[in-house]
This record gives structure tokens, sequence and C-alpha cells, in this order.
């Protein structure tokens, strides 16, 4: 499986989101107004106030915070090189990762989870949102599906079946991926970054997952896992 790609021509990737207000409170209030609307069907018994926290789902109300790269290193003893885009000026650190795109070729492959569902669509909506230009590797517009660079290993373990979401966490137990323990999850870095501020902490949550999602690329491909003193943080 997924022989046909040389992991010298990949770069797997992960984003971490947040609220772009630390509180429903200091929403504008037609942004308010926009907000109820957009969440009125699946709060339940939330209110809109109480499902602001959820707000970094969605590219009209969030913002990227980190951009964590990663990529193979080596051909008989396999290594990755991880560096991440972080910072509070979203702006900035979508075109510092622009910049690194564009210093690669336009067929690079792009892989992440829930990728094509999640992290692309949401770089380019807010990079639209600030103002910069699409980098050739996410611009999708006009391209027929075997023409897009784009690998999602949750979409791969579908193989065709569209009826249910598999999480990075559930993959990579069944696979045997060995994975560190983090004192946060997904549902918690709004918190840490709008009440803690430890963005750093944040990133280091976001380069663990680029791990996992380059290891389980590996499994995918009947490959042995990348040993742990092969991995280079840098940055």
């Amino acid at each position: 499986m997924l022989e046909q790609y040389d992991l010298g021509n990949l770069v797997v990737l992960d984003i971490e989101t947040v609220p772009q207000h630390a509180t429903h409170d200091e929403l504008p209030d037609h942004f308010k107004k926009l907000w109820d609307l957009k969440t009125q069907r699946i709060r339940k018994d939330e209110t809109a106030e109480e499902f602001y926290e959820s707000a970094g789902i969605w590219a009209e109300f969030g913002k990227i915070i980190c951009i964590s790269v990663g990529v193979f290193t080596g051909s008989a003893v396999r290594g990755m090189r991880i560096k991440s885009f972080a910072g509070h000026d979203e702006k900035e650190l979508l075109a510092d990762f622009s910049t690194m795109l564009a210093g690669q070729p336009p067929s690079l492959i792009l892989v992440a989870h829930n990728g094509k569902e999640f992290d692309f669509p949401y770089i380019c909506r807010r990079m639209l949102v600030n103002g910069l230009p699409l980098p050739k590797q996410l611009d999708i517009a006009g391209k027929k599906p075997w023409e897009i660079g784009h690998l999602d290993t949750m979409e791969l373990w579908k193989f065709g079946d569209y009826k249910s979401y598999t999480s990075l966490n559930l993959l990579t137990s069944i696979f045997n991926i060995p994975t560190p323990k983090d004192d946060i999850d997904g549902s918690m870095v709004g918190s840490v970054y709008w009440k803690d501020n430890q963005l750093e902490r944040i990133s280091t949550y976001c380069q663990k997952d680029v791990i996992a999602t380059a290891q389980l690329l590996r499994r995918y491909r009947g490959e042995p896992l990348i040993d742990e003193e092969n991995i280079t943080i840098v940055g």
C-alpha cells in the first residue's frame, strides 16, 4: 500500500486552531448573531455562549495558532525532521508556512489525518481571510482528483467506506504505534491558549500528531517505525 509514493516527496502536517476571541462576550455583536445561526442546530442543550469554546473548529470563527510539518529523511535508515510555525499572529505564521512551501516543488504531496476534511481547507480559508495567495500545493481549483497532491491517512483507512470517522488515537493504538502520553488533548487547546497562554505546550502536542501520522503512514506501507532517536525537532 502506497509503495508508489517517494517518502522524500511527502510533507506530513497538522494544525491547531482556537476561537478567534477568548470568550463569546468579546465577539462583535454581528458575529454573535452569525455564531448563533451557525450553531443553532448542533448545540443541543448548550447556549451559544457555552458552545463558543468549540469555535476553533470553524475557519469562519477560529484561527490557526500552529502548523507543524514533518519531512522524511535518510533512506537506509529513515528519520524525520519536524518544524513548527506557531504564533499569535496568524497571518505571519501562515506567510512563513507559505514561504516554506514555495521552496518546494509543486508536485510535493501533503499528508494529514482527516486533512481533506479539516487541515487543508482550513489553511486555505484562513489564508484567503488574511489576504494571502494560496501555495500551489494547496490551490486545487480546477484540478482533477488524481491531480491533487493530498494524502489523508483517515481516508486511506476507509477504503471507500464513508460512514465513519476514525481518530488518529484509535489507529495508532490498533497498529501498536507508541505515542508519548500528553498532558492535553485537542479539546483543551483553546483553554491552554487563551487561559494558560502556553503556545509552546500546544506546539509540542501538534508535533506529536505529525509524528503519529508519519508512523501510521509507515505502517500502511508495511514498513518499520522510525526510531525516536532519528526524529529531530528544529526551530
